[in-house]
């Protein structure tokens, strides 16, 4: 990454709590307005073949080290009664895909947290709010840490459902038009709760509403090459 002229670029392993900590306490004498929570790792492989280990460092990842991060922030923000947090998530959180559980997981609990605690901070003058974006051009694919058995019973399907996820998004949207999305929900007067870009949003979203769950986890299956 080349650095960006007049951005000050800071340590942080979210995996760590003690690197969490310590950013968060080098941020003691400056007053943050907003607080964007990006991060993460991209698994996949057959629920019954998930290491448990692999589970445990991807939510203290995903999920964990957010969730602290922000913990240590929110004093201040609090204090000052203003304050912005925004969690990127995953369109897989309102949109769940088979082999990817343990991730669809992670992004769904980091909704559930800006959800619940919504109500909790509006008072203070805190907007929690979540973006979810569909499938992203970034080159994800090449670094998603996958788990499955070379006799794995469940092979073909995963074959086939990765396949169909990497070629989505490697025509997905920019990463360009993402940060749009999110600068946008953490600078309007009156963010929403939920913000989704990309992979036909407002359409699936609405679908979503009036079709029966079923019939969405269907239509998911078979754009994926299952069913």
């Amino acid at each position: 990454m080349n650095p960006i002229p007049g951005v000050e670029y800071r340590d942080l392993d979210l995996a760590s709590p003690e690197s969490v900590r310590s950013f968060a306490h080098g941020l003691s004498e400056i007053d943050v307005d907003i607080l964007v929570n990006n991060a993460g790792e991209s698994q996949c492989g057959p629920l019954e073949e998930l290491p448990i280990d692999a589970l445990e460092r991807l939510f203290r990842l995903n999920v964990l080290g957010h969730i602290e991060l922000t913990q240590l922030i929110l004093p201040a923000m609090r204090a000052r009664r203003q304050g912005r947090v925004v969690f990127v998530g995953s369109m897989l959180a309102s949109f769940p895909l088979a082999f990817r559980s343990s991730y669809v997981a992670s992004k769904a609990a980091l909704k559930g947290f800006a959800t619940a605690a919504r109500l909790e901070l509006a008072p203070f003058g805190i907007h929690l709010t979540t973006v979810e974006p569909g499938s992203i051009d970034t080159g994800l694919s090449d670094r998603r840490t996958k788990y499955i058995s070379d006799d794995s019973p469940y092979r073909e399907a995963f074959t086939t459902t990765v396949g169909a996820l990497d070629a989505k998004e490697s025509q997905g949207i920019s990463a360009e038009r993402v940060a749009r999305t999110i600068v946008h929900s953490a600078t309007t007067p009156q963010p929403k709760p939920l913000y989704a870009v990309g992979s036909r949003a407002p359409l699936v979203f609405t679908a979503r509403r009036l079709l029966p769950r079923r019939v969405i986890e269907s239509v998911m299956a078979h754009s994926y090459g299952l069913g």
